[in-house]
């Protein structure tokens, strides 16, 4: 196999986390081959490892077809031409991009996703699992989705949806473990889980989860797109408040606040509740801090508001304890979607450059409404930014009913969320919320400055209006 090939590619894939790092192609191996392929077809999963300058490394999955003849409807998914050791010349492309191999992929799920056992067709130690209850649609065409960075979806007609880990770590992948529990709880508010896919890497004597399948929510709509089209209902109204134009999203952000509310109930019911004693949270308080000072490096504009940000951390000293349970660990109105019969949350990876033990540790169930608020802090400001150039004070306008749209959803999903677990927001919820609220602003004021410097005043102005 052609490593300058794989390496390139490797490099200019949107999915790669390690754009602008020093790093190289470690190792690269073949650890599964799909059957029934057509002749001149061969489909397979090769793990390449990379390694970088710092010492450490990532585990990347590459599903690859390896064709005898080239093949002009792909010419944009090719890799390269090679003779490889195994299958001999081919012309390789990314498997993804091709109808014909992801018809392999689908028919293996649908052929030996019931039996437990790894089937004998699959050359590798790839295991294919399914929940029943469900039949697959294996004459449906896949398409790739274009808009994912670090993993790759493809849907496969209006019937099923397959996403592929292309970052993956030896363990449980917890978007599928919290998908299969939900799915089996029989909760509204997840696409069902269809499957997944398991390699027993022998190298590492450890299970590699690949992929999962579930239902494709066609028809659903985008949290984040249609927060920002209430915005900008709202500002193309000039005369009106939130509350009073047609595309006033606060029902919207109360029904968000009750489904979020149902799937931290279903967790808790699933999942291990633990007990976070003082101790831990003077820990949690010492991590939070320890942020706020490698950020005040990177966002000088953060020390104006370092002594209350520490104020807020040191808060989480004063409480006795709290339950701590599994959670999204990443969640944003980019993270839902809107559909006939109500909100899903999507993608319960958690945040994806932390380490799985970290994602998969219970944390409280605080971290996510914070998450949400300042997704809601966001839409709004966003819109105000990109409205265009400033005439007669439109922008300072455009700031005025930004805070008011934030306001008003923020308290609506708030509200709907402690009514339904029936909580009230004092003590020592508030003083959790509070402090998740401030540890995600200095994350994303350190985002901003690194990758969007021109977003910035976005996490500063949230601290200017709390000050």
């Amino acid at each position: 196999m052609s490593r300058i090939e794989i390496t390139s590619w490797i490099d200019e894939a949107r999915w790669f986390g390690g754009k602008g790092r020093d790093w190289e192609l470690r190792d690269l191996r073949r650890v599964g081959r799909l059957p029934d392929a057509p002749e001149g077809l061969h489909v397979t999963i090769e793990l390449a490892e990379i390694s970088y300058g710092d010492g450490s490394s990532d585990l990347y999955q590459l599903p690859l077809a390896f064709y005898t003849e080239p093949q002009e409807r792909i010419a944009h998914a090719l890799i390269g031409e090679w003779e490889d050791e195994e299958l001999g010349h081919a012309f390789v492309y990314d498997a993804l991009h091709d109808r014909q191999a992801m018809a392999l992929w689908l028919a293996a799920f649908a052929r030996h996703g019931v039996d437990p056992a790894p089937p004998s067709d699959v050359r590798g130690d790839l295991m294919f699992h399914r929940l029943p209850g469900h039949d697959l649609d294996i004459k449906a065409h896949s398409t790739l989705f274009s808009g994912e960075q670090s993993n790759s979806s493809v849907a496969f007609g209006e019937d099923a949806l397959m996403k592929v880990f292309r970052k993956v770590t030896p363990g449980v992948n917890p978007d599928i473990a919290i998908h299969q529990v939900l799915t089996e709880a029989g909760s509204t508010h997840v696409a069902a889980l269809y499957g997944w896919l398991d390699l027993i890497d022998e190298a590492t004597n450890t299970t590699i989860q690949l992929a999962m399948l579930q239902q494709f929510l066609r028809t659903a709509s985008d949290g984040w797109d249609l927060a920002l089209a209430s915005v900008r209902n709202l500002f193309a109204e000039a005369d009106l408040h939130a509350d009073e134009v047609g595309g006033d999203f606060a029902g919207e952000a109360a029904r968000l606040g009750v489904a979020l509310a149902e799937v931290h109930a279903d967790l808790a019911e699933h999942f291990p509740v633990e007990r976070r004693e003082a101790d831990a949270l003077g820990g949690l308080a010492g991590e939070m801090e320890g942020r706020l000072v490698a950020a005040l490096d990177v966002v000088p504009d953060l020390a104006p508001h370092e002594e209350r940000l520490r104020e807020t951390f040191a808060r989480l000293r004063e409480l006795d304890g709290v339950d701590v349970q599994q959670v999204h660990g990443d969640l944003h109105l980019g993270q839902t979607l809107r559909t006939v019969k109500g909100w899903k949350i999507v993608d319960f990876e958690g945040e994806p450059a932390k380490p799985l033990a970290e994602r998969l540790r219970p944390d409280s169930v605080w971290r996510d409404v914070a998450g949400m608020v300042r997704s809601f802090d966001y839409a709004p400001r966003v819109v105000a930014m990109t409205g265009g150039a400033d005439v007669g004070g439109e922008a300072e306008q455009r700031a005025y009913r930004a805070s008011e749209w934030a306001a008003r959803n923020r308290a609506a999903f708030v509200d709907a969320y402690t009514r339904e677990r029936g909580e009230e927001l004092d003590g020592a919820n508030s003083a959790l919320l509070e402090a998740y609220l401030a540890d995600k602003v200095v994350y994303e004021a350190v985002y901003e400055a690194r990758n969007r410097p021109g977003w910035l005043s976005i996490p500063l102005a949230a601290l200017e209006e709390t000050s």
